[in-house]
């Protein structure tokens, strides 16, 4: 049975019950009618051989309540893209495939680096970035949905219950961050359970009284793929390029609306994806560059905030973080046990281990160049930015980039 309990300072909307996802549909359809909400989808072209993405797009089949369906293609080929558009095609909305790879999408990346602006990092982030962009070429649109296209067992709820808190009349919420439980016959996500929420706990100890902190520590995944926002909100927002995504969103939405306007949704009870591996020599791919970028991140952000992270700091964070995990296995072995799951508790000691080089890396990192690589700028900022795009922020250059989405979407 799921709890009511609310704590932090956000709200949590569990799911308490299993209400037809259907009642949900039929309130956001009305709902349509007066606020136009789109689903952006970010999504490597490989993603479309794995058995997530048809089901995706077999339950969205079933989704009328959205104005329009935006799928960002990463590292597709030309003939792969118009493979894509067809298996798209079959949804009931109007789709939109913003081809990163094409040649009119990377004539406008090139623009922007002339102007100055760091887009030289590949990946979800810039992608996500420049699909936003083109979304809010239209000012009609109201709200935007994300979540990942990994997801094995998806449903239709994880949308509806994701829009539902920004778009319903009767609540005041502009931004809702999924979560869910990521278990099978054993505990996933440990990212999330041995380095994010033990560092978390561990610089709320050192700084002692730190609202920032206090408000990572509401989220319940704070590392999950799904949101949804306002688009006044989304237009505001900066986006990182790194594995650091999702904490640097979480203070960008901090730092642009009242804590009372964040809430947090359970959108399933179990969510099953991809792991990613977990290779102690390899510190630059998978779940160990994945923590190093989360902690430059969140070393940067109360840098920002005019915390002086000193050596005494780093010294006592280190400790602290060890006694942390240590911890946080003892909680998970004991969660494990009364629950029958398998647990390797030797493994999970190894991934804390590995997790203190990722601290210390990023903490190297940090110390050697305090801004790292930079947030990609606001969609709002490159009008006041770049003279030329003053009046093609709304006009000519989101028609531009319209008009590059329209004419790939039209071959």
């Amino acid at each position: 049975m799921a709890d009511f309990y609310q704590h932090g300072m956000i709200a949590t909307l569990q799911r308490l019950k299993e209400r037809p996802v259907e009642h949900i549909e039929d309130e956001l359809r009305l709902i349509s009618l007066k606020r136009r909400m789109v689903l952006l989808l970010p999504a490597l072209v490989t993603e479309f051989d794995t058995p997530a993405m048809p089901r995706i797009i077999d339950e969205l089949t079933n989704v009328g309540y959205l104005n329009k369906i935006v799928l960002s293609l990463d590292r597709a080929s030309w003939d792969q893209f118009e493979e894509v558009k067809k298996k798209m095609s079959v949804l009931p909305s109007e789709v939109r495939v913003v081809w990163h790879d094409g040649p009119r999408l990377q004539k406008l990346y090139d623009e922007l680096r002339k102007n100055d602006f760091q887009l030289e990092v590949p990946g979800k982030g810039r992608s996500v970035w420049m699909t936003i962009g083109y979304i809010l070429a239209d000012r009609d649109v109201d709200a935007i949905a994300l979540h990942d296209c990994d997801i094995i067992n998806y449903s239709r709820d994880i949308l509806a219950r994701l829009l539902y808190p920004v778009v319903h009349p009767a609540l005041d919420y502009e931004f809702s961050k999924g979560y869910y439980a990521r278990v099978t016959d054993r505990l996933y996500g440990r990212v999330t359970r041995l380095f994010y929420l033990p560092l978390i706990n561990t610089l709320r100890q050192v700084l002692r009284t730190n609202l920032f902190l206090e408000y990572l520590g509401s989220f319940r995944y704070a590392l999950s793929g799904e949101f949804a926002m306002i688009s006044s909100l989304a237009r505001g927002i900066r986006i990182s390029p790194t594995w650091g995504l999702e904490v640097s969103l979480l203070n960008e939405v901090y730092q642009r609306t009242a804590p009372g306007r964040i809430c947090q949704v359970e959108i399933t009870e179990i969510y099953e994806h991809k792991h990613q591996a977990l290779e102690k020599d390899k510190p630059d791919t998978g779940l160990i560059r994945m923590a190093t970028d989360i902690a430059e991140a969140l070393l940067r952000i109360l840098s920002q905030d005019g915390i002086v992270l000193s050596q005494a700091f780093f010294r006592t964070m280190f400790t602290t973080y060890i006694e942390e995990s240590r911890i946080a296995i003892e909680k998970y072995n004991a969660l494990s046990l009364l629950n029958g799951l398998t647990y390797d508790r030797h493994s999970e000691i190894e991934a804390s281990e590995a997790f203190v080089e990722s601290l210390k890396a990023a903490t190297t990192k940090f110390v050697s160049d305090p801004v790292g690589i930079p947030m990609m700028s606001a969609w709002s900022r490159i009008r006041a930015a770049i003279p030329d795009f003053q009046d093609r922020l709304n006009e000519a250059f989101q028609d531009r980039l319209n008009e590059a989405v329209e004419e790939d979407n039209a071959m």
